[in-house]
């Protein structure tokens, strides 16, 4: 039997589910004190341990999460299967155009000064993105020779 890939909604619905038992082990925390330290509401809360979400949760919350329970970013984006923003090929200066792309985006994604509106423009683009077919280039041995002036 082959290892089936855990899906990011389930990785981080694990990662989400050890921060609570552990902010209510060690602090005495109820889901409703770890909203009110966190900044995330409850429903976000039941959400992401429950792995209900289509779109990636917002960076922005995951960090405040994060912040809140002395958790690394990092730990959490590895669950969601993002990069790691300080490591790698994230590194300012080693960036690649494709790399120096994402982390723009990602960037605008978490900034409070960005619009909702604009957010989801962008999440909505990038998810028709991934699911467009790759259109691959035809065989140069079956397309016909163009003519050009000349």
């Amino acid at each position: 039997m082959g290892s089936a890939e855990v899906s990011p909604q389930m990785a981080f619905a694990r990662f989400v589910r050890r921060a609570i038992d552990d902010a209510r082990e060690e602090r005495g925390w109820t889901v409703t004190d770890l909203a009110a330290h966190t900044g995330v509401g409850r429903s976000t809360v039941f959400r992401w341990l429950a792995g209900d979400w289509q779109d990636y949760p917002e960076l922005a919350k995951v960090r405040s999460f994060c912040a809140a329970l002395d958790l690394p970013v990092a730990a959490a984006f590895r669950a969601l299967g993002l990069p790691d923003a300080g490591s790698g090929p994230w590194r300012r200066g080693d960036d690649g155009p494709v790399e120096a792309d994402v982390r723009v985006i990602l960037q605008r994604l978490t900034d409070p000064a960005v619009p909702a509106e604009e957010k989801h423009h962008i999440r909505d683009l990038l998810r028709y993105l991934a699911r467009r077919p790759i259109r691959r280039p035809s065989d140069p041995t079956t397309t016909p020779m163009r003519r050009t002036a000349g």
